[in-house]
């Protein structure tokens, strides 16, 4: 089964603002917490300005990653009660993965909060204390469910996410 996926109105680019059109469509795999594998078609979307292509993602994707972010949130978020059918090296991964960015994502959304001149900036969020990743960033983005949607969809929007498409896990790569 295959879904269309597609914004309601225009999007301005995450790298400089401009409007963009679309130029085509394409296909997105994603896997669900039953094990079911779904086909997003989603929007190819040109920078009228730059002219980079960018991915219209909804927001249960997270960019690079195979499995739906409410599969990933479960694993981080419980790891040893999680029902998500996936290999121990996935899992692994996952935690690599969050380990290695969850400072830089505070750090962007403590950016982004600051930018937008909002009240109550929490103070000390990347400070090596006790409270574990998921604490920290938890004191920015709450941690009700989708929290993961909730980190990723701001720093997506504003081009600050990191690519991270890389299968070497070991330090000497």
């Amino acid at each position: 089964m295959e879904f269309l996926v597609r914004g309601a109105g225009r999007i301005p680019s995450p790298c400089c603002g401009k409007d963009m059109s679309v130029t085509g469509t394409r296909e997105r795999k994603s896997k669900e917490s039953s094990g079911e594998t779904k086909i997003y078609n989603i929007r190819r979307l040109g920078c009228d300005q730059c002219g980079r292509i960018h991915h219209e993602l909804p927001d249960f994707l997270v960019p690079y990653k195979r499995y739906k972010a409410e599969c990933i949130e479960s694993v981080l978020s419980n790891p040893s009660t999680h029902d998500v059918p996936a290999d121990e090296s996935t899992l692994f991964r996952w935690f690599k993965w969050f380990n290695n960015f969850v400072d830089y994502w505070a750090n962007c959304l403590l950016s982004i909060v600051l930018r937008t001149k909002q009240d109550k900036v929490p103070l000390n969020l990347t400070s090596a204390n006790s409270e574990t990743a998921l604490h920290r960033i938890g004191r920015l983005v709450g941690n009700a469910t989708r929290w993961l949607e909730r980190i990723v969809r701001p720093i997506v929007n504003l081009n600050l996410w990191v690519h991270t498409r890389s299968a070497f896990l070991s330090e000497d790569s």
